[in-house]
């Protein structure tokens, strides 16, 4: 139990210090990835109006009608298309990308790399 508690204070240590340099704005809102063992979800926020201004994850319709798995690369990938694709849709262009404390390795990374493919820049 020690071992779990002191894993989870480490990651939000970490997403704490990477948030303070993290500020989404009107023309540079902040992509924010959360996953779990078994999904991924991405939001797009506005941090002046703390609006979001969209989202995707593998719990959308759009997504189980893709039929790829929740927590798999290729199923983040998929959301990181999807989250670009409605962003373009709203008029943005550029995000800066906020892994909450997470590394930029294998589901993080791929949701990442999905987003560029579809023309999101960060």
């Amino acid at each position: 139990m020690e071992k779990q508690k002191a894993k989870r204070l480490a990651h939000v240590r970490r997403a704490r210090r990477a948030k303070q340099h993290l500020l989404g704005d009107a023309t540079r809102p902040r992509l924010c990835v959360t996953r779990s063992n078994a999904h991924i979800y991405a939001q797009i926020i506005d941090d002046t109006k703390a609006v979001t201004l969209c989202s995707a994850s593998t719990l959308d319709e759009e997504f189980k009608k893709s039929k790829k798995g929740a927590s798999n690369k290729e199923g983040a990938t998929y959301v990181g298309e999807l989250i670009a694709k409605r962003a373009q849709e709203k008029g943005i262009k550029e995000v800066t990308f906020d892994r909450s404390g997470r590394l930029y390795h294998g589901r993080v990374q791929a949701l990442a790399e999905g987003a560029r493919s579809a023309g999101l820049k960060f």
